[in-house]
């Protein structure tokens, strides 16, 4: 059984893989959570300018016929 608690101290049990010790863990967790809430704001910055791009795109149409034609300037 001491065999077996001396594993799980070292890590996952792959021979290769280096033990991350708690802090950087809770460091690199709010780092990731951080970049989620950084991307949900981005995410949510596309959205509003798409839909200012489709509103912009169909007032574009209305405008445009309100113009004089391009032939009938002086």
């Amino acid at each position: 059984m001491e065999a077996a608690d001396e594993r799980g101290r070292q890590g996952s049990g792959f021979a290769d893989e280096d033990v991350v010790p708690a802090s950087e863990a809770r460091k690199l967790e709010e780092r990731v959570r951080e970049l989620e809430r950084l991307l949900g704001r981005k995410t949510m910055e596309v959205e509003i300018l798409k839909e200012a791009l489709d509103l912009a795109r169909a007032k574009k149409p209305t405008l445009l016929s309100r113009s004089p034609a391009s032939g009938d300037s002086p």
